[in-house]
């Protein structure tokens, strides 16, 4: 009936099964992230991410993680989309046990929809007080502000579609009338920063060549062992490179993947955002590459542009990237709940170094496609972006993705500290799983 009134070229309808294998390796809500609806669009879920409390807690397939981590992981990517200015709207269709198992007879009786009742289905009658209960939780717990529940009596279906109707025109109608506010974004309370991360940072660090090429070669050995050993278990890595301009970040990526097998990689190499991506949240196109288990996604740049780049020009409003550090650390954290490894290095090098290689891109014609006007002007913002690299060190370092800074003046050492980095921690890694 919905469908009937709306025009079909702006509308998106997915039916919900249970997840594909593809889907399976990867983060639970990776397969609803992808299927966000672009600005000016519309998306309807018939069954939705709360199939994981309805059918898979009852099925005890979702034993994986605490329910109320579960909780916290949908919460959070409602709350996310609301922010980003999506209107949530969310529908529980009610009938009683009795309506139900009318429902599932009348349906019997007819050859053409008699396959629409399974015998699962009448498991689940028979545990209709079960299930309530069950829902009844759920519902308390996502219960939010930003996307309340609207529990309708469906023992009528003229009843339900009216009463759904008029909850989606007040909805959408307050969400047009707040974009013609001109009442000031609430304002996002951040604790100040009490130390530099940057300063711990010993950028005389420094290594000889034949130590140099002695390391590269038993670590890069190693990793290759371990690649492996990762796509046997089925186990996923996401590898993060940050940096300054001229830092490295290439050259250290390249090295910590020439003896990888290509085929269980890849490198993601981050730039300004195109339209399509602009036209989602800004985490859709990072979770788009999310790595499938057994694989190892290493990202050039990253969603930390948010809180550096587009924080620093303008590019993003102080409430977007103010609120970005807490939507990063969900991020990360439902990554890591599904078991996904993850590094995050900051490669760091001082301001006279970087002008020493600027210099030497400029005149070195192979590497002059390095170096672009935009980088001689920022490098005049150095200590803005350094403000900016000291808030997103400190705000998101966690134990479950740890900052890890890499001294690179010297880009031998600064390699062979993230090969001996990446080494020792997936083998810790893969010892826990």
């Amino acid at each position: 009936e919905l469908l009937q009134v709306l025009d079909p070229r702006g509308v998106n309808v997915y039916s919900t099964q249970p997840p594909s294998e593809e889907e399976r390796m990867r983060p639970f809500l990776w397969r609803f992230w992808t299927k966000t609806p672009a600005r000016g669009r519309i998306a309807i879920f018939d069954r939705s991410w709360y199939g994981r409390f309805l059918v898979d807690k009852m099925d005890t397939i979702a034993g994986r993680m605490p329910m109320h981590k579960a909780y916290e992981e949908v919460n959070s990517f409602e709350r996310q989309l609301v922010d980003d200015g999506h209107v949530m709207i969310k529908f529980f269709l009610h009938i009683s046990q009795e309506e139900q198992r009318r429902r599932f007879k009348k349906l019997e009786e007819n050859p053409m929809t008699a396959w629409r009742v399974t015998d699962y289905d009448w498991q689940k009658h028979m545990r209709y007080d079960t299930y309530r209960e069950v829902t009844e939780g759920m519902i308390r717990e996502t219960n939010t502000e930003y996307a309340p529940w609207h529990v309708i009596s469906a023992q009528d279906w003229r009843f339900a579609t009216v009463e759904a109707f008029e909850i989606i025109i007040d909805r959408v109608s307050l969400r047009i009338q707040e974009l013609k506010s001109t009442e000031p974004l609430p304002a996002v309370q951040l604790d100040p920063v009490p130390e530099s991360m940057l300063a711990t940072s010993d950028l005389s660090l420094s290594l000889s060549r034949k130590a140099y090429d002695e390391e590269r070669k038993k670590y890069q050995d190693r990793i290759w062992e371990l690649e492996h050993e990762i796509y046997r278990r089925r186990l996923s890595v996401v590898i993060v490179y940050e940096g300054w301009d001229a830092a490295g970040k290439g050259g250290n990526i390249k090295r910590l993947v020439r003896k990888m097998d290509p085929r269980g990689y890849e490198v993601i190499p981050v730039s300004a955002p195109n339209d399509v991506e602009l036209a989602h949240h800004y985490l859709w196109r990072f979770w788009m590459k999310i790595p499938k288990a057994g694989h190892f996604a290493i990202f050039d740049r990253s969603w930390y542009g948010r809180v550096l780049v587009e924080r620093v020009e303008g590019l993003a409003t102080e409430y977007e990237w103010k609120r970005a550090y807490k939507e990063i650390n969900e991020f990360e954290e439902q990554l890591a709940n599904y078991g996904t490894k993850l590094f995050k290095f900051w490669i760091d090098i001082g301001q006279d170094m970087q002008l020493n290689r600027f210099e030497d891109r400029q005149e070195t014609p192979t590497k002059q496609w390095k170096i672009m006007e935009e980088d001689w002007r920022n490098r005049e913002k150095w200590d803005v972006y350094k403000e900016a690299v000291d808030d997103m060190l400190w705000r998101t370092n966690t134990p479950y993705a740890p900052w890890t800074i890499v001294e690179s003046n010297c880009k031998l050492y600064a390699r062979i500290k993230t090969l001996k980095t990446v080494t020792r921690e997936l083998e810790k890694y893969l010892i826990e799983y």
